[in-house]
C-alpha cells in the first residue's frame, strides 16, 4: 500500500496549530492558530511507541500482501479503492468523523477497544474557529 492515501488523510485532519505557523511579523499568530505544544515536537519516549502508532498501517500492508498472494493483484487494489472512498466520507472539518464505513470494511466495528471506552487522544475534539477551518479545507484561506 502506498502512502499517498495516508498523506491525504493527514492533510484532511490538519490541526488548527498547523494552519498558520507564522504571522505577519515572523512570529506565531496565536489568535488564529492557537498555542504551540512542545510535546508534539519531542521524539518518541519508548521504542514501541512508533510501532503502536503505525499498527493499523502495518496490519493493512500485511493483509494486502496476503490477499495478493492468495487472490491476485485485483483483490488488494479493489480493497484499497474501497478504503480510500470510505476515508473520504467525513463531517465538517471542525467535527470529528467516526469513519463507520471504514471500520466496517476493516472488520473492526464489532471489536471493543481502548479508543471506544476512553477515546483515542488523537481523535479528541479540536477547538477552533469553524469558518476558518472550513475555508482552509476548501483552499480559500
Amino acid at each position: 500500500m502506498n502512502t499517498r492515501g495516508l498523506r491525504s488523510q493527514l492533510k484532511d485532519s490538519v490541526p488548527v496549530a498547523g494552519m498558520c505557523p507564522q504571522g505577519a511579523y515572523g512570529v506565531q499568530d496565536s489568535l488564529r492558530s492557537g498555542f504551540t505544544s512542545v510535546k508534539n515536537e519531542l521524539l518518541p519516549s519508548h521504542p514501541l511507541e512508533l510501532s503502536e502508532k503505525n499498527f493499523q498501517l502495518n496490519q493493512d500492508k500485511m493483509n494486502f500482501s496476503t490477499l495478493r498472494n492468495i487472490q491476485g493483484l485485483h483483490a488488494p487494489l479493489k480493497l484499497q479503492m474501497e478504503y480510500r472512498a470510505a476515508r473520504q466520507i467525513q463531517r465538517l472539518p471542525f467535527l470529528q468523523s467516526s469513519h463507520l464505513a471504514l471500520d466496517t470494511l476493516r472488520g473492526s466495528d464489532e471489536a471493543i477497544g481502548f479508543e471506544d471506552i476512553l477515546n483515542d487522544p488523537a481523535h479528541s475534539e479540536m477547538m477552533g474557529e469553524p469558518h476558518m477551518m472550513v475555508e482552509y479545507k476548501l483552499g480559500l484561506l
